[in-house]
């Protein structure tokens, strides 16, 4: 079974900083956040047992969201000096592992998780509607052989969940207390957050806005209303071919899902909804070169890791690295069901 543990490094950078007290290494540089960076991905190793790794960050220059809306993500104050000084050496550390890293100007490490994601899964549809033409066995092969069987995207950012798809095995994990454990999330699971199927977020943020984001949607249309609107009628566009209809036929009043006021709403704020559908959807066509070959990992002992590790002082990072990651690839990758991995208790994080 081909896994791939799709790592939001970003957002799990900024809980690994916020969650950890200080710590420092020998030469008195803080290493709060390295620690429980690698700390994450050696517990999400030994937890899921993947074949492959890669992990995706944000770069500083602006998106294209930004572009198309100056007050985007305007609300979130600078990065904390003492979290910006770490960004290299977690950086370093995470190759020093022979984990790759993805980042490209103009995206967020979203859309380079949605790219890959979209490629390691793409090949199943193709394979699928290939075999009844293709008797070529080495030829079926050959696609499958490019093809993850699952995909598990380890986040803390919602927006993520409109990828989750079932079909093709992508799921999303989320640290839910600390850094130790954690939830997977499939399609049930995530509609269970928002209210509706993970296809239809976007349209659902386009409608109820997302302050953390900082785009409105539109003006006094609440979760609830928003949920209702895009399950009933399928889509953003769904919903507003639905007032036009409305418009055409004889004064109809209003029904649960488009009562007079929200129609009103809706007219007024039909821009403003498009816009945000827009910045809330994750693209899955990033400039990037994607290789399932680099992201191979047969093991994270690597004497690059070992040396960066010791540097900074990890001693018990270094104890589970020789200790737990080989023996763990000797098992088989089993299917990972939607609910919270084995807590191990000798995983738990500790800073000595």
């Amino acid at each position: 079974m081909n896994r791939l543990v799709l790592i939001d490094g970003s957002a799990i950078l900024h809980r690994a900083y916020h969650a950890l007290p200080p710590l420092t290494a020998p030469d008195g540089k803080l290493v709060n956040a390295v620690y429980g960076v690698v700390s994450i991905l050696l517990k999400l190793y030994h937890d899921f047992s993947p074949t492959h790794m890669a992990v995706a960050f944000d770069r500083p220059k602006p998106t294209f969201r930004k572009k198309l809306f100056k007050e985007y993500q305007a609300q979130r104050p600078k990065l904390d000096g003492d979290l910006v000084s770490q960004i290299t050496p977690v950086h370093e550390t995470i190759e020093s592992l022979g984990v790759p890293i993805y980042e490209v100007d103009g995206f967020e490490a979203d859309d380079i998780i949605g790219t890959i994601a979209e490629k390691a899964t793409s090949d199943k549809r193709q394979v699928t509607s290939k075999r009844k033409k293709i008797s070529d066995v080495s030829r079926v092969t050959s696609h499958v052989s490019l093809t993850m069987d699952e995909v598990i995207i380890v986040t803390g950012d919602r927006d993520l969940l409109q990828l989750v798809d079932d079909k093709k095995g992508i799921k999303v994990f989320m640290p839910v207390k600390g850094l130790a454990e954690g939830k997977v999330f499939g399609e049930i699971e995530a509609k269970e957050k928002f209210g509706v199927v993970p296809t239809l977020i976007p349209d659902y943020k386009g409608l109820a806005g997302d302050q953390s984001d900082n785009y409105p949607g539109v003006a006094g249309i609440g979760p609830k209303t928003a949920a209702g609107l895009v399950e009933k009628f399928g889509s953003i566009e769904g919903v507003y071919r639905e007032l036009e209809e409305k418009g055409k036929r004889k004064k109809e009043k209003g029904n649960e899902h488009l009562t007079d006021r929200v129609i009103e709403k809706l007219k007024k704020g039909k821009e403003s909804a498009l816009l945000s559908k827009n910045l809330a959807t994750i693209r899955t066509d990033a400039p990037i070169d994607v290789s399932f070959d680099k992201m191979k990992v047969a093991t994270l002992i690597t004497p690059q890791a070992r040396m960066k590790l010791a540097e900074f002082g990890f001693k018990s990072l270094l104890k589970r690295l020789s200790g737990e990651s080989d023996m763990k690839k000797s098992e088989k990758p089993k299917k990972v069901s939607a609910e919270k991995p084995k807590k191990h208790d000798e995983e738990q994080l500790t800073l000595v």
